[in-house]
């Protein structure tokens, strides 16, 4: 084909007469000195002129390339879309502006350039078509400062965005991988994993390694298994790495010698098809935490030092995040096992109630339990949480519980209890109150929830009082279900509410009858909402003929509580029982001295209808003096009780509110001994008040002496 006279092109020139000189000269400098590649396009898409003096096309030769195809002209890798554009400006005149492609340089052989080309139509003065002209800069520098760019910008929004060792690890390669490597894997020193302190380096590759993220624009490869534990062998560029503490860039092929040193690594790496390799190692201050591997492989470019610069930042964030989340494993592991001892273990020894519980716990939260024997065959039940997370929720925890043990073994009201708790809140979030301005627990709340029940046997009476939690559900044996009233108090700490009282709710259970008490975080997982978790809650609990651990289970896998959610999941579930009347004696002693006999009579004949003719003589010499205290201080009526249980509990009652204490008599003294005596022979002893009186009682164990069964 002819080459066209460049003065065709008559809309590079100058239409004026003044101007006429200037066209060619315009067009011979564009053509030879511009250094922004130029071509022009016949309407067949063949060059008829071409600027040789720009970037890539210095070298090539004009007569080599007029009348080619000018897809050819830069070895285009995608040179159909690109002839579908110029044919698109041809036909339709509208001009296309910054449109990147990829290709090759003619007088070059290696990794490919972008390109931004520029096109528009050409047409003489009579409005005939003559061809295109193209524009084309090579932009490859810029691009790829951009793309890495790009890559920094979701660096630094997508890694680090949780205190996730794993999770940190997961976002490195999900930000590399495909916009910086094709391959990326993690792998984490499993001390670090696991939230212990990083050595200091150098390391030498014998330490254990867990592999803690992959990811490739291929998809999984088993070479690659997540998890696994392995060591890196010597000498490789991962033994390197980490001997130096510095990146490597390395180029793979089939000769690499170090390949053989690890077999395995090496045929995954072929498998892959890589051929090129950054290692960077993850270092904080002279510690190592782990080591991350960046491959390329297929039809992508190889690795540069600008890409070398880019990894070792990408190494520097994601050290700096996995300590961060390595410090809140450690922080968050040493609150979790503070948490777990905090809490009861193992069951409780209960008179007259079965329970079974569940404690999903979250961050670390502040959720406790707990079921209390107490005098006389009862049972108090707990269920409450303190607000936040961490070692400072379950320290507070810790020292509520320890508070409510206190109080309930003064055998104090449900009501009164929580009322005591609270001032024992307020007084913690005072002493918060005055820490130092610098420490951020100063600036905490502190609030706490809690729902306290005590079940008495003997009546069948359960009295509950809560503060801010939510109310139980009760199950009848006839398979019913409700939620009782039960008036709600603040929560625990609430200064607004400083001074409110507590109010007490009383229930009449019959024997077989199911009290689920629970946390919050236990109906929060159901994505329907809390009020259609609580009425599954009750359709499992309906069913109270079942074994009470079945149950518990049932409502764990209906509810499914996610562990390491926001609250901590409780259940805690209570199955009453009832004392029978073979193991109750009651009587009513006359007011006056001679009752004390009478009263030791009633005690013996007891003991010997329950075989428990070895405890008389402590039992009688602990009811005489019991009866000589009511009788000569107290009012009358004057009641005495006996209850055989796993111990043998022996109650006086007066209606007298004054209450005894514990003397040391002097030597002279002729009285004042009595509780002394009663405290030596008994295991426990105590007050206990109530609407009508005071009721001083004493436990014995069964068949043993006193003190040989653990305190509670």
């Amino acid at each position: 084909m002819a080459q066209r006279d460049p003065r065709q092109v008559t809309a590079l020139g100058s239409g004026g007469a003044e101007g006429a000189g200037m066209g060619p000269a315009l067009l011979e400098a564009l053509f030879t000195q511009s250094p922004a590649g130029l071509l022009v396009v016949d309407a067949d898409l063949r060059i008829v002129r071409v600027n040789t003096a720009s970037q890539g096309m210095r070298g090539a030769s004009v007569s080599r390339l007029l009348g080619r195809p000018f897809t050819e002209v830069l070895s285009m890798s995608d040179p159909g879309s690109v002839e579908a554009m110029v044919r698109g400006v041809l036909d339709t005149g509208v001009p296309v502006a910054d449109r990147l492609v990829q290709g090759r340089p003619p007088a070059e052989s290696g990794r490919e350039h972008i390109y931004s080309v520029s096109a528009f139509r050409l047409q003489d003065d009579d409005g005939r078509v003559l061809g295109v002209a193209a524009s084309v800069v090579d932009v490859t520098g810029r691009e790829r400062g951009r793309a890495r760019a790009a890559v920094r910008n979701a660096a630094r929004q997508g890694i680090g965005r949780s205190l996730d060792v794993i999770t940190t690890c997961r976002e490195l390669v999900d930000v590399a991988v495909p916009g910086f490597a094709d391959i990326a894997v993690v792998d984490v020193l499993d001390a670090v994993v696991r939230g212990e302190e990083p050595p200091l380096g150098p390391l030498f590759g014998n330490e254990p390694m867990r592999r803690t993220a992959f990811a490739s624009d291929s998809g999984e490869s088993p070479a690659y298994r997540v998890g696994v534990l392995s060591r890196f062998p010597f000498p490789t560029p991962y033994t390197q790495s980490l001997t130096d503490l510095e990146p490597r860039l390395v180029t793979l092929d089939e000769t690499t010698p170090w390949l053989a040193a690890d077999p395995e690594r090496g045929r995954a790496i072929r498998a892959a098809g890589a051929h090129c390799l950054i290692v960077a190692p993850l270092v904080l201050r002279g510690t190592v935490l782990g080591i991350a591997g960046f491959y390329r492989s297929t039809q992508s470019e190889p690795f540069d030092p600008d890409d070398l610069v880019l990894a070792l930042e990408l190494a520097a964030r994601t050290a700096l995040c996995l300590d961060n989340a390595r410090r809140y494993t450690r922080e968050h592991t040493i609150a979790l096992t503070l948490q777990r001892h905090l809490l009861p273990h193992g069951p409780t020894p209960l008179t007259a109630a079965e329970v079974a519980h569940c404690h999903v716990p979250a961050e670390a939260g502040g959720g406790w339990f707990d079921a209390i024997p107490l005098s006389s065959a009862r049972t108090g039940l707990i269920v409450g949480e303190v607000a936040g997370h961490g070692i400072h929720a379950a320290t507070t925890m810790g020292q509520l519980r320890t508070a409510i043990h206190a109080l309930a073994a003064l055998d104090l009201e449900p009501d009164d209890l929580l009322a005591r708790l609270n001032d024992t809140v307020v007084r913690l979030a005072q002493e918060r109150a005055a820490l130092p301005p610098s420490d951020p627990l100063r600036d905490q709340p502190l609030r706490a929830t809690c729902l306290y029940a005590v079940y008495d046997p003997l009546t069948g009476d359960c009295t509950l009082t809560r503060s801010g939690h939510p109310a139980p559900v009760l199950a009848h044996p006839d398979g019913t279900t409700e939620i009782p009233d039960i008036p709600t108090g603040p929560p625990l700490g609430d200064v607004g509410a400083e001074g409110a009282p507590f109010a007490a709710a009383r229930i009449q259970l019959a024997r077989g009858s199911i009290l689920a008490l629970y946390t919050n975080g236990l109906l929060r997982t159901a994505r329907s909402g809390a009020e259609t978790a609580l009425e599954r809650l009750r359709q499992v609990l309906a069913h109270p003929d079942r074994g009470l651990d079945d149950l518990r289970d049932d409502a764990v896998y209906t509810l499914a509580p996610a562990p390491r959610t926001s609250d901590d999941a409780i259940l805690l579930l209570a199955r009453t029982g009832l004392l029978g009347e073979d193991q109750v004696a009651t009587w009513t002693i006359p007011h006056h001295p001679e009752a004390v006999a009478t009263a030791r009579a009633h005690a013996l004949r007891q003991l010997t209808d329950w075989n428990l003719a070895e405890d008389s003589l402590t039992t009688e010499v602990i009811v005489s003096e019991l009866v000589t205290n009511a009788i000569r201080y107290g009012t009358p009526p004057v009641h005495l009780r006996l209850i055989k249980d796993h111990t043998l509990t022996c109650e006086v009652s007066d209606t007298s509110p004054a209450a005894p204490h514990l003397r040391h008599a002097r030597t002279v003294d002729e009285g004042g001994r009595g509780l002394f005596i009663v405290a030596q022979l008994a295991q426990h002893w105590g007050t206990r008040y109530t609407q009508h009186g005071k009721t001083i009682w004493t436990e014995q164990p069964l068949g043993g002496p006193p003190g040989h069964e653990t305190r509670r």
